[in-house]
């Protein structure tokens, strides 16, 4: 919808159309963050920036939303709107030595996994190790990335990376070669979507960003992530199909 609303205004963005795009964007997100789910939420904020920024929005209006976030992470800090577990993890984040028994134990264990695959890995369905011992919790979802590190090692977490970079670098492409504005913002803000979960998902599994809940495009299990995937790979194919349409 927000990417629709960014395609009619053919990249002439003001203010009020900030706003509107603000007000389409708020109501999912305030649900989502009420489940609670705040890492989906974060998802969809950064998506809404990709498609104001690809829209042709000017700096004063990214200045404004910056001010507008940090408004309502004070807000939420101020007044305890954040699960305990939530607050767990931020601060297991920024303390450089977290209790490994009790809220750092997640990103320890997922340190452990990752470095002890060294170079080559341990090979698939290895024994003796983090994945099958299950020492990792919830490696199957928000932490597989563990267990390509550990039984795939550093070549094959690379090569993974690079798949990855090759899916983004390709929807970019599309976004570019596509003939109107609303199929470039619609594959641009795929991309950017892709690239936030990666990001995000691999970043937490090395302590470089916080722990959330948020899946690894196509490796995660979960259904409606993967069909929303599968679904947003159908639309790149169709705009990229669609840029031979009246030539």
């Amino acid at each position: 919808t927000a990417a629709a609303y960014l395609s009619e205004r053919k990249g002439d963005v003001r203010a009020l159309d900030v706003a509107i795009i603000l007000g389409i964007v708020a109501l999912p997100a305030a649900l989502i963050y009420l489940e609670p789910d705040l890492g989906t939420m974060i998802v969809f904020v950064a998506l809404m920036g990709a498609l104001l920024l690809v829209g042709g929005s000017k700096v004063r209006h990214f200045i404004a939303l910056g001010a507008l976030g940090l408004a309502g992470v004070l807000f939420m800090l101020q007044f305890d709107t954040l699960q305990e577990y939530q607050i767990d993890r931020i601060t297991a984040f920024l303390d450089p030595n977290p209790d490994v028994q009790s809220e750092g134990y997640n990103l320890t264990q997922s340190k452990i996994a990752i470095g002890s695959g060294g170079m080559r890995g341990k090979g698939l369905g290895g024994e003796n190790t983090q994945t099958a011992l299950d020492f990792v919790p919830e490696q199957h979802t928000d932490f597989i990335f563990t267990a390509v590190g550990e039984q795939l090692g550093f070549i094959g977490s690379a090569t993974l990376l690079g798949l990855f970079a090759l899916l983004i670098w390709r929807a970019l492409r599309i976004a570019t070669l596509s003939r109107d504005m609303f199929g470039s913002i619609l594959a641009a803000g795929i991309a950017a979507m892709w690239a936030f979960q990666v990001f995000v998902n691999i970043g937490m599994t090395m302590g470089i960003m916080p722990i959330t809940g948020i899946p690894l495009p196509f490796m995660s299990a979960g259904g409606s992530s993967l069909i929303t995937n599968f679904v947003a790979v159908g639309l790149l194919l169709n705009i990229h199909m669609r840029r031979y349409l009246g030539s």
